[in-house]
């Protein structure tokens, strides 16, 4: 029997780090290829060439495909999602693979998801059903749910969107998020060694920060949207920072120039990386003691790890949120408070008890379940073809 061909596109390190062991289950299943693209900043220097970190995870890259370029404005995101559209139309139509998988709302992900369509392939999207109100993501991901013929959302509250959506409830399938099998099935990082990779001692507070560009919002113009964040650190100057660079967004750029001036000016207490891989990552996660930012992982992995979490500004406003989340406007003053009532023992204390919404069975085996539902999908024509379900929604339903 010919193995069931999945081609799977990762973009960036966070979708990498969600894939991964749903990667791992297809490639060691002798009944599936995995056919791996990469595309987007795993393939750029300046976010770290994060292809390399791949390939040393020991999966086998099947399609280079580059798209980015050089600037970050919203000319040359259209820009990079034409080329996008052109690479996968290409590669889709050479390689023929029995499905398609894509995970979350990256701009770089639309493209894909039109050229499977448009040959005919069956789309599988993950991460679906989600709200981030603040990024231009919420179209493209709410696109591909519409363009998609099985969906693996990573919340119940998720999956009856997709149903409101009116996608076929056989074919949306809730199992929780993926990229949260790291905590039952990676090897953790310990304190020590997590300091020498980040080069701070840890014997005083130290926060993760990541923040990425609010792309659904006009330009400030000369004011960047990092700023209040940067001056509402300087109002803590017991704390040590780690940062994260922003994505490969529009005024991405911009915001990671900040980040390395502030860093340059206070050495003794921040680092900048390109990128921590899951590893590091989860280890900050772990064993730091607050993130601040507008990253999702605060509200999708951080609740595992009890770890209180300042969530800045609007980007992922209407997102399913745990109790170690304390949402805040960008401003310097609701952020340095923020980060004082996320730094009180007692608030910690208080998520002593607290569960993920995102971690369904809390075994660490989403990506088996999400691969072994994509086994046994019948394939055919009745796969590609797309109805739309009619519901009777009950009043207040959310």
């Amino acid at each position: 029997m010919m193995a069931r061909r999945l081609w799977v596109l990762s973009t960036t390190r966070a979708d990498y780090g969600l894939l991964y062991w749903l990667l791992r289950e297809i490639d060691e299943d002798p009944e599936l290829e995995l056919m791996l693209a990469v595309s987007g900043s795993h393939l750029s220097p300046e976010f770290g060439y994060t292809v390399g970190e791949i390939e040393r995870d020991g999966f086998r890259i099947h399609r280079r495909l580059e798209v980015l370029l050089s600037a970050d404005s919203r000319t040359a995101m259209t820009k990079a999602m034409g080329l996008a559209m052109l690479a996968c139309g290409d590669a889709l139509g050479e390689d023929r693979p029995d499905m398609v998988v894509l995970l979350g709302d990256r701009f770089e992900i639309v493209p894909a998801a039109l050229a499977a369509v448009t040959h005919g392939i069956p789309l599988v999207h993950l991460h679906g059903g989600e709200t981030s109100r603040g990024a231009l993501d919420e179209y493209f991901r709410h696109a591909v749910t519409k363009l998609a013929n099985i969906h693996f959302p990573a919340a119940e509250r998720y999956r009856r969107r997709i149903l409101q959506m009116g996608e076929d409830p056989e074919r949306v399938f809730n199992f929780g998020a993926p990229g949260l099998d790291h905590l039952h099935r990676s090897e953790p990082i310990g304190r020590e060694a997590l300091a020498e990779v980040l080069g701070l001692s840890l014997d005083r507070p130290t926060a993760i920060v990541t923040y990425h560009p609010a792309t659904s919002e006009p330009d400030r113009g000369e004011r960047s949207p990092v700023a209040a964040l940067l001056e509402a650190l300087e109002g803590h100057d017991a704390l040590q920072v780690v940062f994260s660079k922003a994505n490969a967004d529009t005024r991405g750029r911009a915001i990671n120039a900040h980040l390395a001036r502030w860093c340059d000016a206070h050495p003794e207490r921040s680092r900048l990386f390109d990128n921590l891989g899951p590893r590091i990552f989860h280890g900050c996660l772990r064993h730091l003691d607050v993130m601040i930012g507008n990253s999702s992982s605060g509200l999708v992995e951080a609740p595992s790890f009890r770890l209180p979490v300042v969530n800045v500004g609007s980007r992922q406003e209407g997102r399913l949120a745990a109790a170690n989340v304390i949402a805040v406007d960008n401003e310097a003053s609701a952020i340095r408070d923020g980060i004082a009532r996320a730094l009180d023992p007692a608030f910690r204390a208080r998520l002593a008890d607290l569960s993920n919404p995102y971690d369904r069975f809390g075994d660490g085996l989403t990506s088996r379940r999400i691969k072994d539902t994509l086994k046994a999908v019948p394939l055919g024509a009745g796969l590609v073809k797309k109805g739309f379900i009619d519901i009777r929604m009950a009043a207040g339903t959310d």
